[in-house]
């Protein structure tokens, strides 16, 4: 660890606004709330957080401390007189890497009080893909810890030493992690328990029985010669169901035959 003071993480949530509520005024130093699901961000660019997220169901939620964000800058780690956080790549090549003494003073430092369950995880195009299944899974634990990439990446090391976990957005390359963070802890976030306020909203989603999810019609029930189906202002709601399934099943088949396969697999088994 470095000689230098340790940062304070910022924190983003009930203890941190004034009652306008805007995003930015989520963004101030507080106290850590105890035995609340916690998000923790390791980034260069802090003030994108909470961003999306302190809009909507999830700012809402951030409010009422149902969930905490915090971020730490990882400029403050920084060496020398100008804080550099990277250097060039070891056997040559294009592009930077950040250090791993830099990462790691900002590891250990974020990681402070992450007890239980709580994955450390860097969002990376080679990591495994983000998924709703993924989803469930960080917010059944205690909190999450994301480290958010620039430039050519980490250094493998850091990876090896704090076991970190890979994880994509999708089969495409950002310029950081951070729209990645804020789409997979509004996925996240979400599922946390009061923060929908609809358990049966979940359970209907695309990809939370497996399929994608069926059509949705609302009023008025005739709009530019098309018509709400009969099924569904019928008032059965045996038959409803059974049509969104049959659309839902429809629907995976043609557009997601990949997910259509596992269905039919987890059907079977």
């Amino acid at each position: 660890m470095s000689d230098t003071p340790e940062p304070k993480p910022k924190s983003h949530g009930r203890l941190s606004i004034r009652p306008s509520f805007k995003p930015q005024e989520l963004m101030q130093h507080n106290p850590r709330l105890a035995g609340v699901w916690t998000a923790r961000i390791i980034t260069l660019f802090p003030d994108a957080f909470p961003g999306v997220l302190g809009e909507s169901l999830t700012g809402r939620a951030l409010r009422d401390g149902k969930w905490q964000l915090e971020t730490t800058n990882l400029r403050d780690f920084g060496v020398g007189k100008h804080r550099n956080v990277d250097d060039t790549p070891a056997g040559g090549g294009a592009g930077m890497v950040l250090r791993p003494d830099v990462l790691g003073n900002a590891i250990e430092q974020t990681m402070q009080g992450a007890r239980g369950r709580w994955p450390l995880v860097y969002l990376s195009p080679r990591g495994r893909r983000f998924d709703q299944a993924m989803a469930r899974q960080w917010a059944d634990c205690d909190g999450v810890t994301l480290l958010c990439g620039r430039f050519e990446g980490v250094d493998q090391r850091v990876l090896d030493h704090y076991q970190i976990q890979e994880v994509s957005l999708g089969d495409f390359v950002l310029t950081g992690g951070e729209i990645a963070a804020q789409a997979m802890l509004d996925a996240t976030v979400r599922l946390l328990p009061d923060v929908l306020g609809n358990a049966e909203s979940i359970e209907d989603e695309s990809h939370s029985n497996g399929l994608l999810e069926h059509p949705q019609y609302t009023r008025p029930a005739q709009w530019m010669g098309r018509e709400i189906p009969e099924v569904l202002m019928s008032g059965h709601h045996g038959k409803v169901d059974e049509w969104r399934h049959e659309m839902g099943e429809k629907i995976t088949q043609e557009r997601r035959p990949d997910m259509w396969e596992r269905y039919l697999t987890n059907k079977k088994g």
